[in-house]
């Protein structure tokens, strides 16, 4: 990071560091990194399980309601006892949030920023190793899904919101002559629940930190299958210095705590990623409560997708392999970006087929403590159920399983990487999130291709599914890439042009879609930081007109 601490911001104010994006580490064998994490993963699995409390205020809260957090990839191992919320405890911790909102709205934004940034460096160094382990462990990601994750991006949202936070505090109007006028950019009036996925350590962080960057005081509800790496998240923000009470980590069902939190006078906001239908479940709890509320609460939600993957007859097919692959298979397709549903001409599907099965055939599923496993096992026997019953409901509807199709409950909840080929473009693997290694092609008929086939096909693409998460177009003809995003424009709120739809980095693609997908408020952005301040133009005279007649009364 390049330091500028020395320099006055033009909020007067110190100016936070230049933020870069954190260096991504290889692991190769041998390599010190990967000997560190090993050794952490085995002291992990050998400390096993902790205890998980809850955090609220100051204490470290236990409950008689308990749950186990397991490894996903290994039954038998018991991670965490995790102590899950009842009613007062959701109300003691909006009533800790409560306490100290004011004295954290009045704190310095310079001072609130440095507990988030020291959280960044802390990730960056001593701690890393620590959130990656136990996203290995508790989520069953490949060590490259964790680094990327757990490491590279919540440091980055740390460290870039910083950076935006002053820079939205920085933005003031112009004034005119004898006139001083200011915008303040204050917290929400009230609370703001965060409730996160169980599949990114990053955004389960960036949640309630974004909120609480810019004054607003968090109830942080984590998934209950990712409360294992919550802990060590919440952790690590207790040693960057986060003030008792700023945000409370309460763990359990998310429905209890979301209806006691928004039942509450005081709830001023919600910032969500999840399913679609549970998000639409909250906004109507919302709407249902409105005459209650203190204000009108802001609504921050980033939900499902049927990401897609549009092939052009132009395009080179190996590129398509790569991003098919990668796009569809990293992390068991359990991102809300990953490519689930391709367009490929018959003319190249011939001549690819093979490669991309053989692709899918050769990648390792297991074991992820293994740091050389590629997929480690879905997340529960609930997604176990639901990706092993989609595909051999597509078979029996007459989908070609190219390769994979296997499943095994044995010792994790793994299935294989697999490919389907339909002739139904609108078949339920193509219209379905599966949240799952699954990926369906639609070989589409390009022998007598012309500018209709193509625009043809662009607009089957956008009217299939609901969702306008990311897209994928691969071509080499230029017009056709650009023909492809105008009849795109609303289908993906990160759109790629010949690469995977999936790893977008913060401060380069900001993240977020719209139509089923969510608000579109931008993850990694100023938008969705914007969303958490209230503001206020302030306009000061300093000499006050004391005639009330204007010019032209003569």
């Amino acid at each position: 990071m390049t330091t500028s601490a020395s320099q006055l911001s033009a909020t007067g104010g110190f100016a936070v560091p230049t933020p870069v994006n954190e260096p991504i580490q290889g692991y190769a064998p041998g390599s010190t990194e990967r000997e560190t994490l090993a050794a952490t993963i085995a002291d992990q699995r050998a400390a096993a399980p902790i205890e998980a409390p809850m955090r609220i205020g100051a204490d470290d809260v236990r409950s008689q309601d308990t749950f186990e957090v397991r490894a996903p990839h290994d039954h038998a191992l018991h991670l965490a006892t995790v102590f899950a919320a009842s009613e007062p405890h959701v109300e003691a911790a909006i009533d800790a949030a409560l306490g100290v909102a004011e004295e954290w709205a009045a704190t310095p934004l310079h001072d609130r920023l440095a507990v988030f940034l020291r959280a960044a460096d802390l990730l960056s160094g001593p701690w890393r190793s620590r959130v990656n382990a136990a996203t290995i462990l508790g989520q069953s990601k490949s060590v490259h899904q964790a680094e990327i994750d757990a490491a590279c991006e919540l440091i980055d949202f740390l460290r870039f919101n910083c950076a935006f936070a002053e820079q939205i505090h920085a933005e003031q109007p112009t004034s005119s002559p004898g006139v001083w006028n200011r915008t303040d950019h204050r917290p929400l009036e009230g609370f703001v629940l965060a409730l996160t996925p169980f599949n990114f350590t990053a955004i389960a962080g960036n949640l309630p930190t974004a909120p609480a960057m810019m004054g607003n005081v968090v109830i942080w509800k984590p998934s209950e299958k990712q409360a294992f790496a919550a802990q060590m998240t919440m952790d690590l923000l207790r040693a960057a210095g986060l003030p008792d009470g700023v945000i409370n980590l309460v763990h359990g069902d998310g429905a209890l705590v979301s209806d006691v939190a928004m039942a509450h006078p005081a709830f001023a906001g919600l910032h969500y990623t999840g399913s679609t239908a549970v998000f639409r479940q909250l906004w109507r709890k919302t709407a249902d409560r409105i005459d209650s509320y203190r204000s009108y609460p802001r609504i921050v939600g980033e939900t499902g997708g049927k990401d897609f993957v549009l092939v052009h007859p132009s395009a080179d097919p190996a590129a398509v392999v790569v991003g098919l692959g990668r796009g569809a298979f990293e992390y068991q397709g359990q991102k809300c970006s990953a490519a689930s549903r391709a367009y490929v001409p018959a003319s190249l599907w011939s001549s690819l087929r093979d490669d991309l099965a053989g692709m899918a055939s050769e990648i390792t599923v297991g074991d992820v403590g293994d740091l050389s496993t590629f997929c480690g096992a879905v997340i529960d026997e609930v997604a176990f159920e639901r990706v092993s019953g989609a595909i051999a409901k597509a078979g029996d509807a007459g989908a070609e399983v190219l390769v994979g199709g296997d499943s095994d409950r044995t010792q994790g909840w793994f299935v294989d990487p697999t490919v389907l080929v339909t002739d139904d473009p609108r078949s339920h693997t193509m219209v379905t999130e599966l949240f799952g290694p699954v990926l369906t092609v639609f070989p589409y008929d390009d022998s007598s291709f012309d500018d209709t086939t193509w625009a043809e096909v662009v607009d089957l693409v956008d009217t299939t599914s609901p969702y306008a998460l990311t897209g994928a177009v691969f071509a080499t003809d230029r017009r056709a890439l650009d023909v492809a995003q105008a009849g795109l424009r609303h289908a993906a709120g990160n759109f790629y042009l010949n690469d995977k739809p999936t790893g977008a980095v913060v401060g380069q693609q900001p993240f977020g879609g719209a139509r089923a997908s969510g608000t579109n408020d931008k993850a990694g952005a100023p938008q969705n930081l914007q969303r958490w301040v209230s503001s206020r133009s302030i306009k000061e005279s300093f000499v006050p007109p004391t005639d009330w007649r204007y010019p032209h009364q003569g």
